[in-house]
């Protein structure tokens, strides 16, 4: 008969929390179920000892039993596997479970044995008995329980998508989802779609679908949190005598009052112009208009002359302030 080394099983030190124990078994559980790899023994006999291993170290009343075995395993050999004598105290490790609260994620019996065989080793039942494998002695009725993997994909919008709010349709392994986006998505946001991800052990185990929010760069606007900048240009005889401007903002266009006197590369803030806050109805954030002046080109001989007589007055004004 065979020593199993159920830490080594488990990829795990002999000082491993209960925890770690936990950790490593879902994930190797994962790695090597049945559903994952069809019509490979090999994965088979692995999730078997994988589970065996667990039932072991899962449960701290036979982790100790086990740990206490280690230092006597040479002395039951020498007793004779299977026997009862030889100075060995067998009554530390034989009979069933003892009902004790534990992790363990089903009995392998449930996939793999019949009624008569635990479907654990004949190490195992030599020290833990047949009915080791069930908690209080009675066979477990779930499956090995396992949550599947999620998956993650990206969807990518317009600015203008994320102002109003848009939906997707995306394929994930042959199944078509609609991915709805409320307005003010922004980019890199992640969207949990629960229970679209990988299979499990059953529908209740499926992971989840993560969809990752890419929002294109526009041609127009610039982006900060859920305010919005952008260049307005104006001509000179606005941004002296002041006047009204059409401005096309994302959600459609409005006149802006342009202050007498404003300077080029001023910021003008329009307020709830901006991107709606995302889950917050009505909630918007600021749109800064960046003024950029326009100097007149090609001038005719009488706006020269003009120009030339405001330039003349303005510096006549200057004089005297001095």
């Amino acid at each position: 008969m065979e020593y199993k080394d159920y830490y080594k099983t488990l990829g795990v030190d002999k000082k491993a929390t209960q925890d770690e124990i936990k950790k490593a078994y879902r994930k190797l559980a994962r790695q090597y179920h049945p559903d994952k790899n069809p019509g490979n023994k090999e994965a088979e006999d692995k999730f078997k000892l994988i589970n065996e291993a667990n039932e072991v170290l899962g449960d701290p009343a036979k982790r100790k039993k086990y740990d206490e075995l280690g230092s006597n395993w040479n002395r039951f050999e020498q007793a004779g596997a299977g026997q009862q004598g030889g100075g060995f105290d067998w009554s530390a490790f034989g009979g069933g479970g003892d009902g004790g609260t534990f992790y363990y994620e089903g009995d392998p019996n449930d996939l793999f044995g019949g009624e008569e065989r635990s479907g654990f080793s004949d190490f195992f039942e030599t020290f833990f008995g047949r009915g080791g494998g069930r908690r209080g002695g009675q066979r477990s009725q779930s499956q090995a329980q396992f949550k599947g993997q999620d998956y993650e994909a990206e969807m990518e919008l317009t600015l203008e998508e994320a102002h109003h709010g848009t939906s997707r349709i995306i394929q994930v392994h042959n199944e078509k989802l609609r991915i709805t986006t409320k307005a003010g998505a922004y980019d890199g946001q992640l969207l949990r779609i629960k229970g679209k991800g990988a299979h499990g052990s059953s529908e209740q185990h499926r992971g989840d679908l993560y969809v990752r929010v890419r929002i294109r760069p526009h041609p127009v606007f610039h982006r900060k949190g859920d305010d919005l900048y952008m260049n307005h240009a104006i001509d000179l005889y606005t941004a002296v005598l002041g006047g009204d401007a059409l401005v096309n903002t994302i959600s459609g266009k409005i006149k802006v009052k342009i202050p007498e006197g404003t300077q080029n590369g001023k910021n003008i803030r329009i307020k709830g112009k901006g991107m709606p806050l995302y889950g917050k109805t009505g909630t918007f954030g600021d749109l800064y208009l960046q003024i950029q002046v326009s100097v007149p080109e090609n001038l005719s001989n009488e706006e020269r002359q003009l120009f030339e007589q405001l330039k003349k007055l303005h510096l006549e004004k200057k004089i005297k302030q001095n």
